[in-house]
């Protein structure tokens, strides 16, 4: 099959050498990697045959709606756009409107499996019409490891509404890990920690990719001394928490990990010395109990 890729970063340049790989024609296009095979959307476009199909991975946001106006009046009827980069779900609808009326379809992808992903394959979670997502099926059975690998979600919106909750649950599932990490490291009982993480990768219940990554990372440095503890968030996380607002679903794990990564940026942050002014008090003796017989309820 062919196809374009617009964004050949990281994510954007493994797939596009999966796809190779498994003898798909792909034409390549990013402003600033040496590895483009056009110099243009415009010359993208006129090195795909009709019906086309043209993939996005670039930033969410401007640098997304920007690409995708720019398509749609460059493409023709019956062409098709894929998203796969994390734009919000709630843009979907936007992107499709834009395309839609130039007779141009759309899917929105979410896709995870990292810079691993050329080798390991990646799980792929589309939204889209019938028609639509059948037009690409064939790039997105070349990308994922298995056929279990890929699932229609649902309508335009879907894909990028289920991979924003796999994020989110990725940022639980890593804040518990840390935070286990953190214990066993305080522990006066367990002298070889990553000795210990390591042999849960066998057998156990919390076996995982994210546990893999950590005793990689121990292996490299046993301490994680050369690491910050700073730890920045993507929309997926924010937009997660705000879809359990908005539907009233209590998410506590996944909140507290967002929140977590708030206060790792912020070491010296207002609520922390507020603390450590109250702590002072106590050990002064300058915090008072209330009397038994004060009639407050606070």
């Amino acid at each position: 099959m062919q196809a374009g890729i617009v964004g050949l970063g990281r994510m954007g340049g493994n797939m596009a050498a999966r796809w190779r790989d498994r003898g798909h024609e792909v034409v390549g296009y990013s402003r600033t990697s040496p590895d483009r095979d056009v110099d243009s959307l415009e010359e993208l476009v006129g090195k795909l045959a009709a019906p086309r199909v043209v993939w996005l991975m670039l930033p969410a946001g401007d640098p997304t709606r920007q690409a995708l106006r720019q398509l749609a009046g460059l493409l023709s009827p019956g062409d098709v756009v894929v998203e796969g980069g994390n734009s919000r779900f709630s843009d979907d609808t936007e992107h499709a409107a834009v395309l839609a009326e130039h007779g141009i379809g759309y899917v929105d992808c979410g896709v995870s499996g990292g810079i691993w992903g050329r080798e390991n394959g990646y799980a792929v979670m589309c939204g889209g019409a019938d028609e639509h997502v059948r037009r690409v099926w064939p790039l997105l059975e070349s990308l994922a490891p298995e056929q279990d690998g890929i699932c229609h979600a649902g309508p335009v919106g879907a894909g990028h509404y289920v991979k924003m909750v796999h994020n989110g649950i990725e940022y639980g599932m890593m804040q518990a890990l840390a935070e286990g990490y953190e214990l066993l490291e305080a522990s006066e009982y367990v002298p070889d920690v990553p000795k210990v993480l390591a042999s849960w990768r066998h057998g156990t219940v919390v076996r995982s990719w994210l546990l893999d990554l950590l005793v990689r990372a121990l292996e490299q440095d046993s301490g994680l001394a050369g690491l910050s503890g700073r730890v920045d968030d993507s929309g997926e996380g924010r937009w997660t928490v705000e879809e359990a607002v908005r539907l009233a679903v209590s998410a506590p794990a996944m909140t507290a990990a967002l929140f977590a990564r708030f206060a790792s940026r912020k070491p010296d942050a207002a609520q922390l010395r507020a603390l450590a002014a109250m702590r002072q008090q106590f050990g002064g003796h300058a915090v008072h109990t209330a009397p038994a017989a004060s009639g407050g309820n606070g």
